[in-house]
């Protein structure tokens, strides 16, 4: 994930938030096989130390052997330990700094800014990578503290060239406002990992959109 000559936007996505290893590990290589995808984000909640280690450790190969990095959510600390490329951090997570001090100079690390254009330029002023904006939408995948405005969206893109990664709800229907605001990547988890017709099937449908926007 870098910031692009072209402007076309791109899939960035995160796991559910609860996963059966094996059986996502083979969604997930259908997925990243079906067309391109910029990022995965492993991120799991209310498990145990040892299987968001045991679920790096089998997807991870996944991603490398198609050119595409894993991020790990929140835990600098495991994702050091097994490999990750970086971390995606809230506002309420690891600090920015902190992560970049375990994790180093080379690695990927993202940043919540929910609607907040100041904690975006902070982030992007400290060296993040990318700063993320949102909820766009509601989402069954996580409580929805603060919504963001496609205006943000707008806003950031107008005024730097960090890349910005919009999250929240997105799904085939209401994806078009946000990459016509300037959004370099688009967050997805239910929208692919829940289509109906697979999740090979969503990664190509979102791949068809981007290209007609660009």
């Amino acid at each position: 994930m870098s910031a692009k000559s072209e402007p076309r936007c791109e899939l960035y996505l995160i796991t559910p938030p609860k996963i059966e290893i094996d059986a996502f590990a083979e969604d997930l290589a259908a997925a990243l096989d079906a067309g391109p995808v910029a990022c995965l984000q492993l991120r799991l909640k209310e498990v145990s130390d040892d299987e968001i280690k045991r679920a790096a450790e089998t997807l991870l190969p996944i991603c490398h052997e198609r050119g595409v990095p894993m991020l790990l959510n929140d835990r600098p600390d495991l994702a050091l330990l097994t490999g990750c490329d970086g971390v995606h951090v809230g506002q309420q997570d690891t600090p920015y700094k902190e992560a970049r001090r375990i994790l180093g100079d080379e690695a990927m690390i993202g940043v919540t800014c929910h609607n907040s254009l100041h904690l975006a330029m902070e982030a992007a002023e400290g060296g993040a990578d990318y700063v993320a904006f949102g909820a766009f939408y509601p989402t069954e995948t996580k409580e929805i503290l603060h919504h963001a405005e496609i205006e943000t969206l707008q806003t950031w893109a107008a005024v730097s060239t960090i890349p910005c990664v919009a999250i929240g709800g997105i799904n085939l229907e209401n994806a078009q406002p946000l990459i016509e605001a300037g959004a370099d990547f688009l967050c997805v988890i239910t929208a692919v990992w829940k289509h109906p017709e697979g999740p090979a099937a969503a990664v190509k449908a979102f791949n068809g959109l981007f290209a007609g926007a660009a």
